[in-house]
């Protein structure tokens, strides 16, 4: 009699998308640089010592627009503080408002979006026009209108104060399109099979939406959260071009883009270096969330 044959091998637990994903951007050279470079800003502005030992508050008037030397990199700025110093250290204010700016938006936005596409009907559509409001406003005239406002109610105000009120003002102009993404994401997911069985066995609303909704629309979020980030950081800058933004005694990359325009022509490095830093680390997250996108869309694979 021949031996019983063996029972075959039970199949391996299904692979997650999170794990799809990272299967796909490790092997991708947009994802590497684009990480290196975030991890470059991040220790930049979380520890700005590390990269220079000179403050940024310090100021020789004599060394007003020196240009880039081997005693300072970058040059002196119209005041006579090292440009290196203070482009490091913005990098911090910088960072920060944008990040806070797209957790901010996140919130609000993801909020409105899932409320409006789990309960439907007149909520979903006083929700949708409320935002299509909020759309309507040019995003730069809504920010010259409150802020316009907003930032003359004190006059000395502190640093916080200033970047908080940026803040806010960036993630209420922006939350209707993150709003609009969560609520197409949990539409979609609402009428899978597994949210029907939930609810058959008698899930509630809120494990409905935490344990099921939520994971399965965060592909898109994150996605468009990750580009925000570089967006805000831009905007910020745009706003402290136009005087409405952040100012002194905040220091930021867009503070001292602001500050030296008029000098292009006899300083034009106390502008340019803080730009490039900008402009890097905006590309930086917009390379970030397109590497992140490809990855998630099967289409684009």
């Amino acid at each position: 009699m021949s031996e019983p044959t063996a029972a075959p091998a039970s199949a391996g637990k299904p692979r997650s998308l999170w794990q799809d994903t990272w299967d796909i951007l490790k092997h991708r050279k947009i994802f590497w640089i684009s990480f290196a470079l975030l991890i470059m800003f991040l220790v930049m502005a979380a520890f700005p010592s590390l990269f220079t030992s000179k403050s940024p508050e310090y100021a020789t008037l004599a060394k007003s627009m020196e240009p880039p030397s081997s005693d300072a990199w970058f040059g002196y700025d119209l005041q006579g503080r090292d440009v290196f110093a203070r482009t490091i250290y913005g990098a911090r204010t910088s960072i920060i408002v944008g990040v806070l700016a797209t957790v901010g938006t996140v919130l609000l936005g993801g909020v409105v979006g899932v409320i409006a596409a789990y309960r439907g009907r007149w909520l979903d559509s006083l929700l949708s026009r409320i935002g299509e409001i909020f759309l309507g406003v040019p995003y730069v005239l809504g920010a010259i209108i409150i802020l316009g406002s907003v930032a003359p109610v004190q006059s000395n105000p502190g640093k916080t104060m200033i970047m908080t009120v940026v803040i806010v003002v960036l993630a209420v102009l922006g939350w209707p399109v993150l709003a609009r993404i969560a609520r197409s994401a949990v539409i979609q997911a609402k009428h899978q099979d597994y949210v029907q069985a939930a609810r058959a066995l008698g899930a509630g609303p809120f494990r409905i939406v935490f344990k099921h909704l939520l994971p399965n629309s965060l592909a898109p979020i994150l996605v468009y959260a990750t580009i925000t980030v570089g967006s805000y950081i831009g905007a910020e800058a745009t706003l402290s071009l136009l005087g409405i933004g952040l100012r002194t005694p905040v220091i930021s990359w867009g503070i001292a883009i602001a500050d030296h325009t008029r000098y292009i022509r006899t300083g034009a490095h106390a502008m340019l270096f803080p730009a490039a830093f900008l402009s890097l680390c905006v590309l930086t997250f917009v390379m970030l969330g397109e590497a992140v996108r490809d990855a998630l869309d099967p289409k684009l694979r």
